[in-house]
């Protein structure tokens, strides 16, 4: 053997072995042997009744003064039970009729226990197959489910606090957190595709509002949901004063909210085809090749861009002062986009009336004077001729 190793194992041997040994004998210090606790006898005998647990506090100062005295001399009586001191299990073939009472340790419970079960400083563990006919009290621990069955009550009184998870990491959290604004992007997606597919007038009409009426919208969007839930008070309220009324309040009550989500998600799918057919016709008008401009890629590109807004949260949110302040910015900018889009589908009825899309020009605007100036064709432009220009004094 190389003199390396022979130093090593003379170490283990001189230090590890006794090192071992302090622990192992330091630890059956601390935990008593599982032993049954003999029942008191005497003149003045020493009863612990677990038949009722209606007062728990009383019971834990008795089952604490048990302990004081010395382990040899320790008595106790449960009637119709047993008393254990140390970790004590109940075996899946094994029935344990009566009370069980378990000092300075855990009732692992694999089988059946007739009566009630209590521990002191240790916990209740219900493996799948454990039945507790009666009460489970734990002072001092915890009641661990792990597919047994109580069919009584369940108490745990000041069991100890458990481990606290540790907080995830910066990559686990911006992780989960990309992931959820994913979901709620090509949620959002396919919505606005079904509205492509069967309601792109109805789109259209609410994304030129936006366009035309940003400040208007935005004032109709915050008024309406200052009012909507005043007003579907009062018209639950005006329902109620009549017999056809009451009939109605259920289909009302169901309706109202889910046109009020609808006029929410359909206006907020306005603003983010908006977003994306200003993004794209501004790079059309600067020459740039975009390939086809349609309303599909309009909402790809404006819910694209809302959902940048929310990336600076989701890279720096585990900061803690800063994530809160982007988390802030970005629910801001997110509940604007979304009272403008609701503004402009009221001011549009879900896109029926283009009165606010500046799509035409209103008819008391059309007076005599304005047709007949207004030329129906092109005209040339006239070139003012070289030389005709002001004289000069």
């Amino acid at each position: 053997m190389p003199t390396g190793s022979r130093a090593l194992a003379l170490l283990a041997l001189l230090f590890g072995v006794p090192a071992a040994r302090a622990d192992a004998s330091e630890l059956s210090r601390q935990q008593p042997s599982p032993k049954a606790i003999p029942p008191s006898s005497g003149a003045d005998p020493v009863v612990a009744d677990l038949d009722r647990l209606d007062d728990p506090l009383r019971l834990e100062q008795q089952l604490r003064r048990l302990l004081t005295v010395a382990v040899a001399d320790l008595r106790v009586t449960v009637p119709n039970g047993q008393a254990r001191l140390g970790d004590f299990s109940v075996g899946s073939n094994e029935t344990l009729a009566g009370n069980l009472l378990v000092l300075s340790g855990s009732a692992d419970l694999f089988g059946k226990v007739t009566g009630n079960v209590v521990t002191l400083d240790g916990d209740i563990i219900m493996h799948e197959g454990a039945v507790v006919s009666g009460s489970a009290l734990s002072i001092g621990g915890r009641i661990r489910e792990l597919g047994g069955i109580v069919q009584g009550e369940q108490r745990a009184l000041g069991a100890p606090p458990a481990a606290e998870t540790a907080p995830a990491g910066a990559l686990r959290l911006a992780l989960t957190n990309a992931a959820g604004l994913l979901g709620v992007l090509l949620t959002l997606g396919l919505i606005g595709i079904g509205f492509v597919l069967f309601a792109r007038p109805n789109l259209e009409t609410i994304s030129d509002t936006v366009g035309h009426s940003v400040f208007r919208s935005f004032l109709t969007g915050l008024l309406a949901q200052v009012l909507v839930i005043p007003t579907f008070g009062m018209l639950l309220a005006g329902l109620v004063l009549s017999v056809v009324g009451i009939l109605l309040v259920p289909f009302v009550v169901l309706v109202v909210p889910l046109l009020f989500v609808a006029a929410l998600v359909g206006g907020f799918l306005g603003v983010a085809h908006a977003m994306g057919e200003t993004h794209l016709r501004r790079r059309m008008a600067a020459g740039v090749m975009v390939g086809s401009a349609n309303s599909y890629r309009y909402l790809g590109l404006g819910l694209l861009g809302i959902g940048a807004v929310w990336l600076a949260w989701i890279a720096f949110g585990w900061v803690p002062v800063a994530g809160s302040l982007m988390f802030g910015a970005a629910f801001l900018a997110t509940w604007l986009l979304a009272t403008i889009g609701f503004g402009a589908c009221l001011l549009s009825a879900a896109g029926i009336k283009p009165t606010f899309a500046g799509r035409y020009m209103p008819p008391e605007a059309l007076t005599d004077e304005y047709l007949w100036a207004t030329p129906q064709f092109g005209v040339t432009a006239m070139k003012r001729p070289e030389g005709s220009g002001p004289s000069r004094q």
